[in-house]
């Protein structure tokens, strides 16, 4: 997915079953000048014909929909297009919840309450490639996966990852694709309780 350039707008998609969420969403992000709206799903299986269809930046899902969920969608976008860059937007704290979205491939997840400037910033601050979960939720998942050890080749992952070198040139040294590194990073990143790379909000 590419960057926007220095005065485009970050085109966002919106997928959660209230339409007055969605509208005040909406609402919220454009009014920051900086963000447009450029699709609105009802349900997963939407989200995913909308992402397809429009390719937005940056996607706002919610956990609780009709039809297919916010996890299953997020990793059928994911699935299809491995660089989408999702959010998840819910009432849900879980911390299993929380690392399953982490899992299935979020770039960030938040809580509904979060105030509006927080929210555009963390669809800034993903659109740039970067990882959004505020410290409240970091702690819930650092107990979630307090006794998870990382595998041999997620080490391995994370070792190249550490000397610089991208997702692409991990795949060739490791003989894997570039898919299946971004995966591993995003358990990394859950199993070592998202210490670094992550946004605080």
């Amino acid at each position: 997915m590419t960057r926007a350039t220095s005065g485009t707008p970050i085109r966002v998609m919106i997928a959660d079953d209230h339409p007055m969420m969605r509208e005040g969403i909406a609402a919220t992000l454009t009014a920051h000048g900086d963000i447009e709206i450029v699709a609105q799903a009802r349900d997963g299986d939407e989200a995913i014909r909308c992402f397809c269809a429009q390719r937005p930046d940056v996607a706002l899902v919610d956990l609780q929909m009709p039809g297919k969920d916010g996890l299953e969608a997020i990793r059928a976008i994911r699935s299809l297009h491995p660089e989408a860059r999702l959010i998840v937007l819910t009432t849900y704290d879980g911390d299993a919840r929380i690392a399953a979205a982490l899992r299935a491939g979020a770039s960030a997840y938040l809580l509904k309450n979060v105030p509006g400037r927080d929210l555009a910033a963390a669809v800034r601050e993903v659109h740039e490639g970067s990882h959004v979960l505020s410290q409240a939720l970091r702690r819930e998942v650092a107990i979630h996966n307090a006794g998870d050890a990382l595998s041999p080749r997620e080490l391995d992952v994370l070792r190249l990852a550490a000397s610089g070198h991208s997702n692409r040139e991990i795949g060739t040294a490791l003989s894997i694709g570039e898919t299946t590194v971004k995966t591993h990073m995003s358990t990394i990143l859950v199993k070592l309780a998202v210490q670094r790379g992550f946004i605080d909000l």
